[in-house]
């Protein structure tokens, strides 16, 4: 039966800290990948690439972000798309001014601008939390979409104020510009995502990650326990802040190729990953994905079913999509606060003790 732990034990500590101590976890996780990278890039289309894959990754790397800062160590944000603006138009300035820095890095630095950045709007965090530290992320996100409307070197004195990602390569394919094949950006999102969820899986399972959720669960308790609330608070807003840059340079220079900060990276999108948090569950590394694919897939599906099968008009389409978001989100905090996340973890409990009652 699947599931089934019966014989399954463990001899060492390190067999036992294990990120998927159950072998049908550890061998799907190896399926998954072997798919991610051996098959999907043979068969992607521009379709598939610009509706489903490429979005659900780049927004998978927001939402383990947004996560590590909202679901690990309990600091509500507000401020991602912000955040992510602030990875966009570094990516852009590193690409303008450096045109032979690889891309690869142009992307890693970029998480790095938004790193220090994220610390520095951090800092109020050291005094107020709750509310009002979500209303200063928010101020936050107000100030760094303001800033890179008004002051004309960010997007390199345009006359239409939008930055323009030029063609680069990586190993002589195009990765980003107008003649970028499908499977390759696909492939370069992939690659972020596999090792920046290692990153967060690791990071969440060890000391920063006690630490995180010591200050989550109750910040005068950890204190008073040896955990430095500034260090604590200060590492997840720069590891979150790194992280969502990261997505708004992949965003803004693979996915969009062109942007402009007010329609790319408003208030919408900071409420987007959110919901998408909140919807695959806080404090969970398999719930940010959820979260993401869930957000992302149901627009697709409704737009192909109401409007193309049943003829509906696109209008209520949209309406409609609002309306069970905003329904799933009260839902999921009334019922199931840990999201998509707690009930797979239910299904599998289930799936051990089958067929004997729970």
């Amino acid at each position: 039966m699947l599931y089934r732990e019966a014989g399954d034990f463990k001899t060492s500590y390190a067999e036992d800290s294990q990120t998927f101590p159950i072998v049908i976890d550890r061998v799907g996780y190896y399926v998954v990948l072997a798919i991610a990278f051996g098959v999907i890039p043979f068969l992607i289309n521009d379709y598939w690439a610009n509706a489903v894959f490429v979005p659900l990754l780049i927004y998978a790397i927001a939402t383990l972000g947004l996560n590590i800062l909202t679901g690990y160590c309990g600091q509500v944000s507000l401020g991602t798309g912000g955040f992510m603006a602030v990875g966009a138009y570094a990516c852009y300035k590193l690409m303008t001014a450096f045109p032979e820095l690889n891309i690869f890095f142009c992307v890693l630095l970029a998480g790095g601008v938004t790193a220090g950045v994220g610390v520095l709007f951090g800092l109020p965090s050291l005094r107020i939390k709750g509310f009002y530290l979500a209303v200063a992320t928010l101020a936050a996100q107000f100030f760094l979409v303001w800033m890179f409307n008004k002051v004309p070197w960010f997007y390199n004195y345009s006359a239409s104020g939008q930055i323009n990602a030029p063609e680069r390569t990586l190993a002589g394919i195009v990765i980003t510009g107008p003649h970028t094949e499908a499977w390759a950006k696909y492939l370069f999102c992939l690659v972020f995502v596999v090792l920046l969820a290692w990153l967060a899986r690791n990071l969440t399972r060890g000391n920063f990650g006690r630490q995180w959720m010591a200050i989550r669960d109750m910040d005068i308790a950890a204190e008073i326990i040896g955990v430095n609330p500034l260090k604590a608070k200060l590492s997840a807003f720069a590891v979150s802040s790194f992280f969502i840059g990261i997505a708004g340079a992949l965003f803004f220079a693979v996915y969009l190729g062109a942007a402009e900060v007010g329609e790319a990276f408003g208030i919408q999108k900071s409420f987007l990953i959110l919901f998408m948090v909140i919807i695959g569950g806080l404090g969970s590394i398999f719930g940010s994905f959820a979260g993401a694919a869930f957000l992302v897939l149901m627009p697709v599906i409704l737009k192909n079913v109401l409007v193309g099968m049943l003829g509906w008009q696109t209008d209520i389409a949209a309406h409609l999509e609002f309306v069970i978001v905003g329904a799933l989100i009260v839902t999921f905090l009334i019922l199931e606060p840990h999201g998509l996340a707690q009930l797979w973890r239910i299904i599998k409990e289930k799936l051990r003790l089958w067929p004997f009652p729970h």
